[in-house]
């Protein structure tokens, strides 16, 4: 018998009402007030409400995809007797990320000043004609702001480099960035003026203390309620990944964002691990011998922590994605995503990572180079989550290089990406892993590769026998990054710079062997 329409239409509505009745607003602090938000879908993002919603449009759209810059806004989020400042894009944030938080935009530049005055960011970049359009000023503004904010916490100034790796995020098509970074250094001589964190904190303090479980009408969907659940303990998390497998897990959106805003898709009921303390959490855990990540923590912590322990690592880390997405983004979903491209999985499988894998209160170890089955698939059972990446705190990484491939030097997706290292006994391979991505399906191993190194004296000529066998691991693919040729032929160079770089004999600085270090020389 067919289903009565106006029966369904009925049962719609009153499911709509029963979930709506559960929820509680999103409350976070925007200029000088808490704001609560009832009604915004779950994927609406903080540029959406801050320019459509709040009228605030010194925030601007450009890519809409967390590329430009143009967007960035500084979010606070408290710890313990301060606020944590970070950079963002608004473009990809969803508002219900927010609840708890402090949101500066612009806007507050001129009310720190008060009495008409511009803030010295502001003031410094009219000084040294850093705008010219003047679209992507505020997005400069505001990621400078948070350099400037957190410069004066510690007493100190930050170098040009650091400036220039700051606004790495920040596109700029007509002043070019000469001007921009003269009016970075000169922003500290003016009397400091600082943003109301004081207020903010107090507010967000007085909030009650309880968990967000938010229902909204769908941004996708007509007539129905899509739920944002936001659990703050990992026991919560685990209970919530069970009853509802099919909900979209979300960490920082820098990816997920995308699949909203440029391929227009339906997300559903959504389960957000940013409130959960223990996934974010990095620790050396000398008793189990790893150092734990949590799949919570941010890029941005996470490659901070791998950069202590291994120091080359450091290019690799600041040429990862810019600084907004590494604040937002988190190196759980980085791997959870499986891109091919992805830049953090072949360090990892170099330095032998195992995950930690949860559903319910059962936990399952499973090495990353594994974990990838195909294009995007991947190994996680139906109620299951990734929990954390752990290393082995006893590898033998003195030989470990990480390379990046890609069109600009920041901020830019890779062409291929090496991840390699090589343990020696007696100046012979005893164990290769050359890890790869943007070299197959997935990031993967170079099983012939590394089997034309095991047993042979470590240099030059074992890199050729290495170089030469990639052609039976890889059959790469032509994109618009680069063609297969280009990329098998820069895999075996990086091999080729490896070995120069590594050798036991005279081993070359990583300057020399750099164009870019040695064009700006």
């Amino acid at each position: 018998m067919p289903a009565d329409p106006q029966y369904l239409r009925i049962s719609t509505d009153q499911h709509f009402r029963d979930r709506m009745m559960s929820t509680r607003p999103i409350r976070f602090y925007h200029r000088g007030q808490l704001v609560q938000v009832r009604d915004a879908a779950p994927t609406r993002t903080v540029l959406q409400w801050l320019r459509e919603d709040a009228r605030c449009t010194g925030t601007k759209e450009g890519c809409a995809e967390g590329d430009c810059g143009a967007c960035t806004v500084i979010v606070g989020e408290p710890a313990g007797d301060r606020l944590d400042l970070h950079a963002v894009n608004a473009c990809i944030r969803f508002l219900p990320t927010m609840d708890g938080k402090a949101l500066f935009t612009v806007e507050d530049l001129k009310a720190a000043a008060g009495d008409g005055a511009l803030h010295p960011v502001q003031q410094a970049l009219v000084d040294h004609h850093g705008s010219q359009c003047g679209f992507c000023t505020p997005g400069f503004a505001m990621s400078m702001t948070a350099c400037y904010e957190r410069h004066h916490e510690a007493g100190t100034r930050p170098t040009r480099q650091q400036l220039a790796d700051e606004l790495a995020g920040n596109l700029c098509r007509c002043t070019g960035y000469r001007p921009i970074l003269d009016a970075g250094e000169r922003m500290f001589d003016a009397p400091a003026v600082r943003l109301r964190l004081s207020a903010a904190l107090d507010a967000l303090r007085a909030l009650p203390d309880e968990p967000l479980e938010y229902h909204a009408p769908s941004a996708a969907v007509p007539g129905r309620s899509d739920a944002f659940h936001a659990p703050r303990t990992l026991s919560a998390l685990a209970a919530l990944r069970v009853a509802h497998p099919q909900a979209r897990l979300l960490a920082g959106a820098t990816d997920v964002g995308l699949w909203v805003n440029k391929q227009f898709r339906d997300l559903g009921d959504i389960v957000y691990l940013g409130e959960v303390a223990e996934l974010r959490r990095s620790e050396t855990d000398a008793g189990a011998g790893v150092l734990r990540i949590g799949a919570g923590a941010s890029l941005e912590q996470a490659w901070s922590a791998l950069a202590d322990r291994h120091p080359v690592l450091q290019e690799a880390w600041l040429r990862f994605a810019s600084p907004p997405i590494r604040h937002a983004g988190t190196l759980g979903g980085n791997v959870a995503n499986g891109s091919p491209i992805g830049d953090s999985a072949p360090v990892l499988i170099a330095l032998d990572a195992q995950l930690v894998l949860r559903r319910g209160e059962r936990e399952r170890r499973l090495p990353l180079e594994q974990f990838y089955v195909d294009y995007m698939v991947n190994r996680l059972e139906p109620g299951e989550f990734l929990q954390a990446i752990e290393l082995p705190l006893d590898v033998v990484a003195d030989r470990l290089r990480a390379y990046k491939i890609s069109k600009r030097f920041d901020s830019d997706i890779s062409a291929v990406f090496g991840a390699l290292r090589v343990v020696l006994d007696a100046g012979r391979v005893r164990e290769a892993r050359l890890v790869f991505g943007g070299m197959a399906a997935t990031v993967c191993r170079a099983a012939h590769a590394e089997a034309a190194l095991i047993g042979r004296p470590w240099g030059e000529a074992a890199a050729e026998a290495a170089a030469a066998a990639l052609a039976d691991d890889f059959k790469p693919l032509t994109d618009m990054r680069a063609s297969a040729a280009y990329r098998l032929r820069v895999a075996g160079n990086l091999l080729r710079r490896y070995a120069l770089e590594t050798r036991p004999t005279d081993p070359l600085p990583a300057a020399a062997l750099s164009v870019w270090a040695r064009e700006t020389a």
